[in-house]
């Protein structure tokens, strides 16, 4: 019986929940002493786990029940738009990003792209306040198999891909590339 009830459970349970499971005058705790040396140098083990008991894999077979599982999330355009302004504008605080964006940016799009590692906390800006920097991770630059932030595709490559409309940016002519550097990037993703 005790056997039963530590397999068919998540959870580690205890002798008193056990006893309180079992026919009147069972001794739970004498099944899991008998139990411990049945399954001693087996595959699972009957553990304890702080004041309760568990069945669980021997410690050296562990590493059978690992899988690598890849977790396909969605971030929201909100989250995108803040990494992308991150990312070509690095560091910059958190009204710098809404002064970019327009509207404000909820603590949740921050707390969510620091939960991916993503993007980190930078230095503070040296202005009143003494604002928090963001700035992007190595796990961002390995996720989109970049070197450097500076390997960020510019404003050409962009409009290429066709994720950038073909409009000349507001000022400049269709055919002048006054505003873009070398690298194809605008001086407005520059800091």
């Amino acid at each position: 019986m005790v056997e039963a009830i530590l397999f068919a459970s998540s959870d580690p349970v205890t002798v008193a929940e056990m006893a309180a499971r079992m026919p009147h005058g069972a001794d739970p705790a004498e099944a899991l002493v008998y139990l411990r040396r049945r399954y001693e140098g087996r595959g699972v083990r009957v553990v304890k786990v702080g004041d309760a008991w568990a069945i669980r894999t021997a410690p050296d077979l562990g590493f059978l029940m690992q899988k690598e599982v890849v977790e396909t999330r969605k971030l929201s355009r909100a989250a995108i738009e803040t990494l992308a302004i991150i990312a070509y504008h690095q560091p910059c605080t958190r009204a710098e990003i809404e002064e970019i964006r327009g509207v404000a940016v909820s603590r949740g799009t921050i707390d969510q792209l620091l939960e991916l590692e993503w993007i980190r906390f930078g230095r503070r800006r040296m202005t009143p306040g003494r604002p928090v920097t963001f700035v992007v991770t190595q796990s961002f630059l390995d996720h989109f198999g970049l070197e450097s932030a500076r390997d960020l595709p510019g404003l050409k490559e962009l409009r290429a891909a066709g994720l950038l409309d073909n409009r000349p940016m507001p000022g400049l002519g269709q055919g002048d590339d006054e505003g873009e550097d070398q690298s194809g990037q605008s001086e407005m993703f520059e800091d």
